[in-house]
């Protein structure tokens, strides 16, 4: 992964375009701060997928079992009889 300046960034877009098809990520900074990120569509993607399953995953552990009598307790709790 390498970064370059948002100036550069702009003269030198579609050689940029070039190595983020081959496969690189180009982090594109502005007064030595991250603004953007240029990656590989797919990857950015499957990025995404393993951070959402891995919250869930983590969530899921956290959490306390619960009976389907307490979802149905749930449920029902202020419905009129």
């Amino acid at each position: 992964m390498r970064e370059i300046q948002a100036s550069q960034a702009k003269t030198h877009l579609l050689q940029l375009l070039d190595e983020v098809e081959r496969g690189e990520t180009v982090i594109i900074t502005r007064h030595g701060r991250a603004i953007a990120r240029l990656a590989p569509e797919g990857d950015a993607r499957q990025a995404e997928i393993d951070e959402a399953i891995a919250s869930i995953e983590a969530r899921r552990r956290r959490a306390a079992s619960i009976t389907v009598d307490e979802i149905l307790s749930a449920r029902d709790e202020g419905r009129r009889p």
